[in-house]
């Protein structure tokens, strides 16, 4: 079935809450706070945000535009991780407060490995020598649901009791901005 783009409605902003997304599908949907149907969110349009993959129940803005098939995500604006219950495990990183966090230098990096399954992964900071620890919870609450080998990242980081390890992960583009912001003052 082909459409006519043209002839489309305005893409319009909504928000809303993310229902579900599996990465090895490709797509997912996000429950609009005005109520109707879900509306689609392909991987390609989170991708073009900056991220794989996202956590379900992540609280999402999109441009949004009704199609033949439903409404669609044409463009991921902002993504606000869902609460997470601290955790025993990283109890060093819920010790940190959100001033603490954002004077952590934001830090590129690229995933060496990640396993779900076990709850953890590696990444490497650009430049540093040494791994950087990724727990699972650290993703989750960064609004992620899994990063893949070789996906570049950013990091806000510690050392924890038993090396450097992430506090908070975010898409790569984040670098781009946190650079640009530096550049201006």
């Amino acid at each position: 079935m082909s459409f006519d783009n043209a002839n489309m409605p305005e893409p319009r902003r909504l928000h809303g809450r993310v229902k579900w997304f599996d990465a090895g599908k490709g797509f997912g949907f996000i429950m609009p706070d005005e109520g109707g149907g879900d509306i689609l969110l392909h991987a390609n349009v989170l991708r073009a945000f900056g991220q794989g993959a996202i956590s379900d129940g992540a609280e999402i803005d999109v441009m949004a535009q009704q199609t033949p098939r439903g409404m669609q995500a044409v463009e991921v604006l902002a993504i606000v991780p869902p609460p997470m219950p601290p955790t025993t495990e990283m109890a060093e990183v819920a010790e940190i407060d959100a001033g603490e966090l954002a004077q952590l230098a934001l830090e590129p990096a690229r995933v060496k490995w990640f396993d779900r399954a076990r709850g953890f992964g590696f990444a490497n900071v650009f430049g540093s020598e040494g791994d950087v620890f990724v727990h699972i919870e650290v993703l989750r609450r960064s609004g992620f649901a899994e990063i893949l080998p070789g996906e570049a990242i950013c990091l806000r980081c510690i050392e924890g009791r038993r090396g450097r390890m992430a506090v908070l992960v975010a898409p790569w583009e984040a670098a781009i901005h946190a650079q640009a912001a530096d550049d201006e003052a």
